[in-house]
């Protein structure tokens, strides 16, 4: 029995038609305007190696360029929904079969991004175009809590499928040693973040946005801290309970099922991991508000967030489609949260190609679970996770993407240590 859940990812007739190409396809005639439309999409993106093979089997490659990935558009429908609006309809096209790529997906993926991201910088009306067509979701009260139902109330079960066994971490992990799995990393992630905020027994955390509640229950069980930790999903927190139920750890750990902007108390820490890709920049004061209204006077804390080098929006497919409400920020928009309430930021650090391995690693087990999704779900709903994975990939390998762990605290408070070198030994067990 399929799940109910997969009306999560559901398409339009419209954008979605039938993944059964009809079978006379291939004799439907392509026009010298389809040639030409086609040709001038791949002059557009400045004439990348790549081919488009029409539902004739005809292949459009750029002059003198010897073609390295080829996708094969299975109906002139799918050329003409490229033609109104690439970052959307790709996704759509290819999560239903009508459009195909030959060879390796995330090189593909790869190629279409610098493509795609230097016809941007060359052309204002392809910039013009895509702000036009492609508007994010906002992230009001009411409206935060739609799109992160929309994401993370999927199903535990089909996270389980390819997230870490050990502390269902949906965020980048962190591998100093590049061979590490991916439970290994994310521990190493929770440690990398505990030395950053200088945790010591009786610390009181708080936790905006807690997923599976990982960080929580290493932070009470490692640190000694006691933690409260909100978070709008309903089924994360029902998981969060009873795992640190089962841990003996709900006497210093507490799951509050609310939003962010709710949080009150006073606290020694302040974290928030992957979060902040859902608040949306004109929330920003707010949240430094919130930060500021619950952090003791010695009070640091720690925000690991997406980023991008400059403001841009998320691809409009995965925002619509996987993330809606997403907003990747820059450093710069960043420091809305923090120079209002004059809070120092004391450490960046980019871990952009640490994403590009934790990806690497999901996808991975995604592909091994791949028949049972189905089951849950849907060959589309398979299709389009396997391009929203692959996809990522590509945005953090190409620099489209970043991932930003930035530290702060109070601008008198210096209890700091004088070098990083506390960030980098080993934690005793």
């Amino acid at each position: 029995m399929k799940s109910s859940k997969a009306s999560h990812l559901t398409l339009p007739a419209t954008a979605s038609g039938s993944i059964d190409i009809p079978e006379d396809t291939r004799e439907q005639r392509v026009s010298g305007l389809e040639r030409r439309l086609a040709r001038q999409m791949l002059e557009v993106l400045g004439n990348p190696p790549i081919a488009l093979r029409l539902w004739n089997d005809e292949e459009i490659a750029p002059v003198g360029v010897t073609p390295t990935m080829r996708a094969h558009l299975r109906d002139r429908g799918a050329l003409y929904r490229l033609l109104i609006n690439p970052d959307l309809h790709f996704g759509d096209l290819y999560s239903v079969g009508r459009i195909e790529v030959e060879g390796d997906l995330i090189a593909f993926l790869e190629i279409a991004y610098r493509a795609s991201n230097a016809a941007v910088r060359r052309s204002r009306l392809v910039k013009l175009r895509s702000q036009l067509l492609n508007r994010p979701r906002a992230n009001s009260l009411s409206d935060s809590r739609h799109n992160i139902h929309h994401h993370y109330d999927l199903g535990n079960d089909f996270y389980r499928l390819w997230l870490d066994t050990e502390a269902m971490q949906y965020t980048c992990a962190y591998y100093p040693e590049p061979d590490m799995t991916i439970e290994q990393a994310q521990i190493a992630k929770l440690d990398h973040v505990a030395r950053k905020l200088m945790l010591k027994p009786g610390d009181r955390v708080v936790e905006a946005g807690c997923g599976w509640g990982g960080l929580a229950r290493h932070f009470a069980r490692h640190y000694g801290v006691t933690v409260r930790a909100y978070n709008i999903s309903h089924e994360q927190v029902t998981f969060a309970r009873q795992r640190a139920k089962a841990d003996g750890l709900d006497g210093q750990v507490e799951y509050v099922l609310d939003d962010y902007r709710n949080i009150d108390g006073e606290f020694d820490a302040f974290v928030s991991i992957g979060m902040l890709e859902h608040v949306g920049t004109s929330q920003y004061r707010e949240l430094g508000d919130v930060i500021d209204h619950c952090l003791t006077p010695g009070g640091r804390g720690l925000i690991h967030t997406i980023g991008r080098n400059k403001p841009e929006k998320m691809n409009a497919w995965i925002e619509k489609r996987i993330f809606p409400g997403a907003y990747p920020p820059t450093l710069q928009e960043m420091m809305e949260i923090f120079a209002p309430n004059d809070l120092s930021v004391l450490d960046v650090e980019n871990l952009r190609l640490h994403y590009a391995q934790t990806l690497a690693h999901w996808l991975e087990r995604f592909e091994r679970h791949a028949p049972v999704a189905e089951k849950m779900f849907d060959p589309f709903f398979v299709r389009a996770w396997r391009l929203y994975l692959a996809g990522s990939i590509a945005a953090f390998s190409t620099g489209a993407l970043q991932l930003f762990q930035v530290l702060f605290a109070r601008p008198r408070h210096n209890q700091l240590p004088w070098s990083r070198a506390h960030l980098y030994g080993k934690r005793e067990i």
